[in-house]
This record gives structure tokens, sequence and C-alpha cells, in this order.
């Protein structure tokens, strides 16, 4: 699978015609499994995992949903290219150690994928566009009973199926979705509301899920518990509650307008000019200015860029993804500057003043 193919083509789970897609970037359902008769990855031999992701290789290539798929050894990619499909959200940081027999079966949308030999033997992931939790459900669905028919699963007649982690057993079901909460930051609310959040058995992790930092007011909510909650029961509670952060997100915008109108205004455009006039540009604070052009926009704001070239920008400003525009490695100053560029280019900049002639 030639990375390059992935840079020139749409980012299909950042489309944005997608529900609710100024408020929640995309959706993912992931489901881990294991194969019985097979130790778990971490108490595997490198031959059993090897084995392994042959067999889930070869299981892949013989269902439906993964027709066309393209097939990765991860030890076989470079770095970069590692990075590449982390910025992307199509692999997990797990998966992108230096550990051998992991591997990579993603459908040519992208919106599918398996990963195999990660901290389970498989993980099945849907990632969709905006608000999506049951269309994202019911392709993760399909995909799992189709690796069944092929792989014989771990399951426990009681506890459901058996993972590596204690806190996966069950449905082995994670639902998440990433929504963006400015209004809730600058009101000072979020602390609180996020609070509330995970006393009902959700969790709050970061832009690149467990283990990332929140970086421009991106938040990924996701379900805790999977013993003993069907996955119609999982969906209805995040569901819910996605719903009822949106509502307090919408309050929080009202609140704002209402009494701060004008320093909201200039925040977004100051941020609009930065991006706009600025000469280096940094990855973390890319995403920030774009939450806050992106702030504009559910605001009602008029001449701020559409979703889909601030979704666009989002991922393509990420250091692996252009490293690989440029078709070389670059230093941090070299991208803060490529970065800057791109980004001029693609909000319509030209004549930026310059020092040089």
């Amino acid at each position: 699978m030639p990375i390059r193919d992935l840079i020139q083509g749409p980012i299909r789970w950042l489309e944005g015609s997608a529900p609710k897609n100024d408020r929640v970037l995309s959706t993912r359902i992931r489901l881990a499994r294991n194969v019985a008769g097979v130790r778990f990855v971490g108490k595997a031999l490198p031959g059993e995992l090897e084995g392994l992701r042959e067999r889930a290789f070869e299981s892949a290539g013989q269902v439906s949903s993964f027709r066309g798929a393209a097939k990765v050894r991860m030890e076989e990619l470079p770095l970069l290219d590692r990075q590449f499909l982390l910025e992307r959200h199509l692999v997990s940081h797990d998966l992108t150690g230096e550990a051998q027999a992991r591997g990579l079966v993603l459908d040519p949308e992208e919106k599918l994928s398996l990963l195999v030999n990660e901290e389970d033997h498989l993980r099945i992931q849907a990632l969709y566009p905006g608000f999506q939790l049951e269309e994202a459900f019911e392709r993760a669905r399909i995909a799992d009973q189709e690796l069944e028919s092929k792989l014989q699963y771990a399951i426990h007649p009681e506890l459901g199926y058996l993972t590596a982690c204690p806190t996966n057993v069950g449905t082995g079901m994670r639902a998440s979705v990433l929504v963006h909460l400015p209004g809730l930051v600058l009101s000072q609310r979020i602390k609180k509301i996020l609070t509330g959040i995970q006393q009902v058995g959700l969790t709050v992790r970061g832009f690149y899920g467990e283990g990332s930092e929140v970086v421009g007011n991106f938040f990924q909510i996701s379900n805790q518990v999977t013993l003993g909650e069907s996955e119609e029961e999982t969906l209805g509670k995040l569901e819910q509650a996605i719903g009822q952060l949106l509502e307090w997100e919408n309050r929080s915008q009202e609140g704002l307008l209402r009494d701060a109108g004008l320093q909201v205004e200039d925040k977004i455009l100051r941020a609009l000019g930065t991006l706009k006039y600025s000469r280096l540009l940094g990855s973390q604070e890319l995403i920030g200015l774009l939450s806050a052009v992106r702030f504009g926009h559910t605001l009602g704001m008029r001449n701020v860029p559409s979703i889909a070239v601030l979704n666009d920008l989002l991922l393509k400003g990420q250091p692996a993804h252009l490293q690989r525009i440029a078709g070389r490695e670059m230093s941090s100053e070299e991208r803060n500057a490529f970065r800057a560029a791109r980004v001029q280019k693609a909000l319509g900049v030209e004549d930026v003043p310059s020092l040089q002639g």
C-alpha cells in the first residue's frame, strides 16, 4: 500500500458533509478479538504471532468486508510511514512500535481496518465522519461476523469475548466520538462537564485517543464498560451523552455571544489572520488555530473556510503528512515553514509580505 496513494486521495472519514460535522469530527467503533488456541500477544512466541498474522491476512482476503483491502506488515514500513498512519487515525501507538508480526488490513476508503497483533490478536475498526454511531457499528459488526466464520474467537460462555486487558472483556467494543467543544472551554465549564461524563461510565481522551493530550478543544469521548452491557446499551448511552454534550456546547456558545461576542469574534479573526500570514506554524499551534476558525464556522461567521478545507489542513498539516507530501524528511523548522506555506495556499492567500526580493 503506497503511502502516496493515501496522500493523493480524499480523507473519507473526515468528509465535510457528514452529520453534525462542524461539532463532531468522527465516530469510531473498535472490536477487540482473540483467536482461540493462540496465546495472547503478550505471551505468544514470535512464530505464533507470525502465523496468526498470516491467518488473519488470509481470512480478511476471503470476506466481502475487506474486498480490495491492502495488507501491510508494519515492520516493513519506515518509521515515517508508520507515523503517517498514526496521524491518519488508522493505527494505534502500539501498532507503530518496533515489535514484529504486527499487521494492518485497510479497505480502500479507509473507513474499515483490521489491526493485527496489537494488544489483542485482532482489532476491527470502523471510522466514520461526523456523528454516525449506528452506521459505524453496523460496518464493524458485519466485518466481525465474516471474520468469525473464518477464525474461531476466544469466547467464555459467561464473560463474553476474552481479551488481553480485563477492561475489554465482554463485548470487546470501544465506541468513541471525537467532538469539538470550544464553547465549553472558553466559558470554563469544560472541567465540570467532563467530570460528570466520567461519572456515568465514559472516558475522555485527546485528539489521538488513548495516551494523547487534548489539543485544539478536541475531545474523544468513549465507553469504559464492556462487561455486563450489550453493544446496543453502550451505543445508546454514548449517543445520549454526546447529545447532551452538544446541547451544553450550544448553550455555552449562546452565552459567549451574548456576553463576550466581540472578544469571541476577535479571537477567531486573529486565528484566521495567523493562519494566513505566518511564516512558521507548528503542528500543535495549527490544531489550535484551526479549532478557533472552526468555531467561527459553527457560529455562522461569514467568509471563513469550509469544514472540508479545515479538516484537510488538520490532518495534512501534521509532521509525517507534510514530509510525505514534500517527498523528503525535513527538520522541525523546515516543516514549520512548509506547513505555513501550504496553509496559505489552501486559504487562497497570495502576495504575502516578505523581506526577500
